[in-house]
């Protein structure tokens, strides 16, 4: 297994659109281990799609309990369960993260034991750990360690940066944050900073749509970065490459590529891609995937 970031999911917000692409969700293949980040609706069939095999689910990290970010954790795992899982997974997640788990084998109960009994599958409950967590280390594990950063996202409190490394890679998830200058410190040198981004253009026209405009305006601005404060983050840091993922908006049609790069190109000079969904980033020192796009 080559060292790889797929971005199965590159949108900000639950909302699904004709076309357009589906929320957060991401995996990272790293020393050997297949780690999902984030389970926003359509991860299962991304994690598909990037060619990973479902038998073959081991970490999860959930960086925060909104729904974009956690709303398909359960049904990933069931589907997982039903494709032949049969080894132990462990959920990474913040306070609260095991009650939603409990509460989907509760709303599955039904289906559960009935496959249990009549498919011969072992228990899901017994197969699944799930671990709470706060800032610091996470996990450290076969070389593979894993740290978190509590972020500035109001009104969640519990939202977590994650910093993946393993054989002097890392790999930085900046989670949903406002411009939130200790995140460059986090960050310090990584390979890969996957930072989300607003455009202010669009999101004028995002609120303008919605009826709940003037609220929903207020909690943008005061829980999420613009494209050129990621940058900001990215030269602070000195990262190899600058991701920007969880793109609001990611689907107005009067919004480009170009547009994106043209925000971040105010703070940040260096490798630069703009996400989007099933796209493959190799990590520094290894030839591009196919698909891959840097500008």
């Amino acid at each position: 297994m080559s060292d790889r970031l797929v971005l199965l999911g590159s949108k900000g917000g639950p909302a699904l659109r004709p076309g357009g692409p589906w929320p957060s969700s991401s995996l990272l293949e790293l020393g050997g281990r297949a780690i999902v980040v984030d389970c926003g609706l359509g991860v299962t069939r991304g994690l598909v799609d990037a060619g990973m095999s479902l038998k073959a689910l081991d970490l999860i990290f959930v960086t925060h309990l909104h729904s974009d970010h956690v709303l398909e954790l359960g049904p990933l795992i069931h589907t997982c369960w039903t494709a032949g899982l049969a080894t132990p997974v462990t959920v990474y997640g913040p306070p609260g993260t095991n009650d939603c788990w409990l509460h989907f084998c509760r709303a599955m109960e039904f289906d559960i034991e009935i496959r249990i009994v009549d498919e011969g599958r072992p228990d899901i409950r017994d197969l699944v750990s799930v671990k709470e967590f706060g800032e610091g280390t996470v996990l450290a594990e076969g070389g593979l360690t894993v740290t978190a950063l509590r972020v500035d996202h109001p009104p969640v409190n519990d939202c977590f940066a994650l910093r993946f490394e393993h054989g002097g890679r890392g790999v930085v998830f900046s989670a949903d944050t406002a411009f939130f200058q200790p995140l460059a410190g986090f960050a310090k040198g990584a390979d890969i900073l996957v930072h989300e981004a607003m455009l202010e253009e669009g999101v004028e026209r995002l609120v303008a749509r919605t009826g709940n405009g003037a609220r929903l305006r207020e909690h943008l601005f005061a829980s999420h970065s613009l494209a050129e404060e990621a940058g900001h983050i990215a030269r602070d840091a000195g990262v190899k490459r600058l991701v920007l993922n969880h793109l609001i908006p990611a689907d107005d049609p009067a919004i480009g590529e170009a547009d994106w790069v043209a925000a971040v190109r105010k703070t940040w000079a260096g490798d630069l891609t703009i996400a989007r969904d099933g796209l493959v980033v190799g990590l520094s020192g290894q030839k591009a995937a196919s698909g891959e796009e840097t500008v």
